[in-house]
């Protein structure tokens, strides 16, 4: 595991923000009392805009929000998973689905893998995983938030899921042993981290060889400074804190990983693009002359 003990007061106070805000996602779906803006999802596209995943409309009930509590919204949050598969989870694992993207349709999933998800909030990518890989393989989640993780194990529950665990920890010092998962998927939420070089190094060093990652996230575009992707959204929002497509590349490789592929999906707001990320890990063995 990395050493997490050198952690700025800034990181710390950014981390407890993020920490915040989903803890309120949790409970708003569990009351589902609370509106919208109780709980933003990845890439809002303003300071001020507290809708799901890059939609600009504030996230009314005439539009549907992914966040609390009211109508799916396709293209965002759960609309970007198939009905067919959101009709087999727990109505609050579809609620609280937050993300920009679906990582499921990139990760290749296959019967009696070992896969993990980086911040699995109710639970939904964690679930569906389960699913894919059969109950010889196993799904894991990994969130800090107390709330988030309550609402998934929940969910596990309800949705009657055997090969599942939920994990309590952070992305950037994961809590299992090396070598140990067949593939990583993560839905707008390494964004969020305020260390994503260890999150990179974290994710190959529990990766087997030949391990793969195949995440969604938020990029920026390589001409926006920091400070121009700050102007566009909050670090809560999944937008100031966005790699840019060359960071996030340039991230993969020093770490590791080959074969690194980013691909811009759509926009979420001016510069900053959902995306699809792919990387191995190398297998030695694979190099090895016969």
């Amino acid at each position: 595991m990395s050493d997490t003990s050198e952690v700025s007061a800034e990181q710390l106070e950014l981390r407890e923000q993020v920490r915040q805000r989903y803890a309120a996602s949790a409970l708003a779906v569990t009351t589902r009392d609370a509106g919208p803006a109780e709980a933003s999802c990845c890439g809002t596209a303003s300071a001020t805009t507290t809708s799901c995943c890059g939609d600009t409309s504030a996230g009314s009930a005439e539009t549907g929000s992914c966040c609390g509590g009211v109508e799916v919204e396709e293209g965002f949050g759960a609309g970007l998973y198939a009905a067919e598969d959101r009709d087999q989870l727990p109505a609050e694992a579809v609620l609280a689905s937050l993300g920009c993207g679906n990582p499921l349709a990139v990760a290749e999933l296959r019967e009696g893998e070992t896969v993990l998800d980086l911040g699995s909030g109710g639970g939904i990518d964690v679930l569906l995983s389960a699913r894919r890989v059969g109950p010889s393989g196993k799904a894991y989640g990994l969130d800090m938030t107390e709330e988030m993780l309550a609402l998934a194990l929940a969910n596990k529950t309800k949705a009657g899921a055997t090969n599942v665990e939920f994990l309590k920890g952070a992305i950037e010092d994961i809590p299992l042993p090396a070598e140990t998962v067949d593939a990583i998927i993560s839905n707008c939420v390494i964004n969020l981290s305020t260390d994503k070089p260890a999150v990179f190094a974290e994710a190959f060093r529990v990766l087997k060889a030949g391990g793969r990652i195949g995440v969604s996230d938020v990029v920026a575009e390589d001409r926006l400074t920091s400070a121009e992707r700050a102007e566009r959204g909050p670090y809560v929002g999944c937008i100031a804190g966005a790699l840019s497509i060359d960071e996030y590349h340039e991230g993969l490789t020093r770490a590791g990983f080959s074969d690194v592929q980013v691909e811009p999906t759509h926009e979420v707001a001016d510069g900053m693009h959902s995306a699809i990320i792919r990387a191995t890990k190398p297998n030695p063995r694979e190099n090895k002359p016969s």
